[in-house]
């Protein structure tokens, strides 16, 4: 199935842990911000599409006069961190009210699996200016230590593996599937980075849309089968998480 041939309907993984999704996701470095926005012409407007809790349109916030800042799921609108230049609304991807050429940059965070990508890029260049820039980036499994590492490994792979919808897939292969819809650029090595106690970790793990679905259908929280194990390499102490972060983003023609 190629990314463009997917259902049109919004498949909603989040919002049922969109509170948590709000608290315990990892924060975008200010270093990404700094980037997309050297790359554009003007800062006078940019659209932060599938925006979440809105982390990555308050950074935007910082660098452009405007954000508008989109998510098909309305709860996980009502839970984004309010900011005084961005104004957040309910929209799908693919179909927005914006005029055309509106914005000097699109961003989509951790989102364009769950898009029909070639009507999602339709949309993004008919709203984005001359020469304007799109911006998808994913993450995928952090890095803590061995022993950690190994713990959350079994959580993501052996108990919850069957719970992960198709899309993940294309998170694993680093949006290699996908052809932009303009002249790629070259982005920097970027990674998130946050010093964390275990509750931290416990309380992103269940965020995890499998997690989710997992104890929709089973009944049981499948964090607390590994909650044991993962204090125990934890060890109570303060460690760095860290989430390597791939970037796709291309300019449109002029």
């Amino acid at each position: 199935m190629s990314p463009g041939d997917r259902t049109t309907g919004f498949n909603d993984h989040f919002s049922g842990v969109s509170r948590g999704y709000a608290r315990f996701r990892p924060r975008y470095p200010d270093a990404l911000f700094d980037w997309l926005q050297s790359l554009c012409k003007r800062r006078q407007r940019a659209w932060d599409c599938a925006t979440g809790s809105g982390q990555a349109a308050v950074g935007l916030a910082r660098h452009f006069d405007a954000v508008e800042a989109t998510d098909a799921s309305a709860e996980q609108i009502d839970a984004a961190k309010p900011h005084a230049r961005v104004r957040y609304s309910a929209a799908p991807a693919e179909s927005t009210p914006f005029a055309d050429s509106s914005f000097d940059l699109v961003t989509v965070g951790q989102a364009l699996h769950w898009f029909h990508v070639d009507r999602f890029f339709d949309e993004a260049a008919r709203v984005a200016v001359p020469e304007g820039v799109l911006a998808a980036w994913c993450y995928g499994a952090c890095r803590v230590s061995t022993g950690v590492d190994r713990v959350i490994y079994q959580l993501y792979h052996d108990l919850t593996g069957p719970y992960w919808p198709p899309e993940r897939a294309f998170i694993e292969r680093g949006y290699s599937d996908f052809t932009l819809p303009g002249t790629e650029l070259e982005p920097p090595a970027l990674s998130m980075r946050l010093t964390w106690r275990a509750d931290d970790m416990l309380g992103y793990l269940r965020t995890w849309s499998a997690c989710h679905r997992y104890e929709l259908e089973r009944g049981e929280d499948p964090v607390r089968i590994i909650e044991s194990d993962l204090r125990d390499a934890w060890a109570d102490a303060l460690l760095t998480v860290e989430w390597p972060l791939t970037l796709r983003v291309c300019r449109f023609p002029p």
